[in-house]
This record gives C-alpha cells, structure tokens and sequence, in this order.
C-alpha cells in the first residue's frame, strides 16, 4: 500500500509557503545561434498547478528537463524542495528524481509489458524490499485513482490514446511524487478525452497534493487545470497570472493565446 504522507506548509517570514521549485536567471542554448531560456525566473508553490505556456521552440520542455537533470543548463539557479539541483552528485540527484513525477507526451510505456509490469516495474527498481501484496496493492489503488482498473492485466497495444495517458499517469503516482510534470498531456486526444484527462489531472492535485508543471497548447486544459499561467518569450517568462487575469491583458501578444 502506497504510505500517505503528512504536508505541513513551510512557511517564510510574510506567511507565504515556500516555493517547491525555485528557478532563476536560467540559460540554455544549444549551438551558437540558438538560445533557447535566457535568463529565466520562474517559481512554482506547494500544492500548485502551474501551467506554462509559449510558442514551439520557446523553451517549455527543455525548462522542465533542466529541472529533473535530464538537460543541464548553461547558467542559473535551480532549486527543488529548496535544493540546488546543480550541486548534487548522482546519487543525490537521484533521490530528488525519485519525488519528482515525470509524464511524458507519448506516456513512455514499455510495449512488451502489461500495464500490471508497467506499474510493477518502478516499484520494484525502487523498492526492493517491497512485498508482493503491497505491490498489488498499490497498483490497484493507482489503477483506481485514474478509473482503469479493469485494465490491470492488458497490453499498451490494447488501449486508446487516452488509456495510454492514465496508465503513464498510474505509473507516475505508483511512486507516491510531491512533485508532477506533465509534458502536453492532452496533446493527440479528442475533446472529451482532453477534458477527462484535464479533470484527473485536477482530481490528482486533490487526492495527493501534488504540486505540478503543466506543459501545454491546450487552452481548455490550462484554463481547468491552472491555478496559475506562466508565458514564455524569447527565453524568459513575459507574463504571468491567473488564467482571467491573463485574458484581459492589454498585451496583444499575450491575448494571442486566448483569441
């Protein structure tokens, strides 16, 4: 069974929570001409959903692999539970990844496996001690947090698109994170399964009080999911706000996103 954990807000001097992400003045370029993130700032507080937004090639994805050390950035600050990621060795970057929940856009299941050794397979490689009854019993409890509990026992060749996308999300949870990134999770679904993948993702934030990032085009997905909306531009954020503070913005390019 997945242990639940106790929050306690961590609270500064002003009485406002500690953020759980702290980014700053981060640089990313790949090559001499093309300089993605610019001196970005950006923070994201506990229990927050955070959706970032921005043209193709502005830099989202590569912001949240910076995060997990999956890219490393040129310069800046990246703090992650009040770490700086930057001077972790291996093993200590590691432990911060393990609280940390990553979905992908094509949700990264393994095809020779049944969603059952999907789910199986993180909590195996993590917890080696693991009992085979708290094993099924977390990837029942999983299962049931995204409604595809029927699907314990078939392949990912035999699910839709938007199976797919909650058994990645299942998997992501089976680790019980603090922290989720999604990368475009409604991108490829039809409209009623980008809603339904809009409200789990909402439904998750409530169960386990997760903090996220939400990488997304989906204007609909951001406007249900975002507690707040972060821009990106020429590599830096150039507006943020709540979703109707940003649709009455007097910046045109800002209420681009909302026409």
């Amino acid at each position: 069974m997945i242990p639940e954990k106790i929050y306690t807000k961590n609270l500064t001097e002003d009485g406002a929570s500690d953020p759980v992400i702290n980014i700053k003045g981060l640089y990313k370029s790949f090559g001499e001409h093309n300089k993605i993130l610019r001196g970005l700032d950006l923070t994201v507080k506990k229990g927050e959903n955070l959706v970032v937004l921005g043209k193709s090639g502005s830099g989202k994805s590569i912001t949240i692999k910076c995060l997990v050390g999956l890219v490393v950035a040129d310069k800046g600050e990246i703090k992650v539970f009040g770490t700086d990621i930057s001077n972790l060795n291996d093993n200590q970057l590691n432990n911060i990844r393990v609280r940390i929940g990553f979905l992908f856009q094509n949700s990264a299941l393994y095809d020779s496996m049944t969603v059952r050794e999907n789910l199986e397979f993180p909590l195996k490689r993590h917890n080696r001690k693991i009992s085979d009854k708290d094993v099924e019993e977390a990837i029942i409890q999983v299962l049931e947090s995204v409604g595809l509990a029927e699907a314990i026992d078939k392949m990912p060749s035999e699910l839709s698109g938007g199976m797919r996308k909650r058994i990645g999300l299942a998997r992501t949870l089976i680790l019980n994170p603090e922290i989720i990134l999604y990368d475009e999770p409604t991108t490829g679904l039809d409209t009623i399964t980008s809603r339904e993948i809009s409200e789990l993702i909402l439904s998750i934030q409530k169960k386990y009080k997760t903090s996220s990032v939400i990488i997304t085009h989906d204007m609909a997905c951001a406007k249900l999911t975002g507690d707040r909306l972060a821009i990106l531009k020429d590599g830096v954020i150039h507006a943020e706000g709540t979703y109707a503070e940003l649709e009455k913005s007097n910046d045109d390019w800002v209420r681009s996103f909302f026409i």
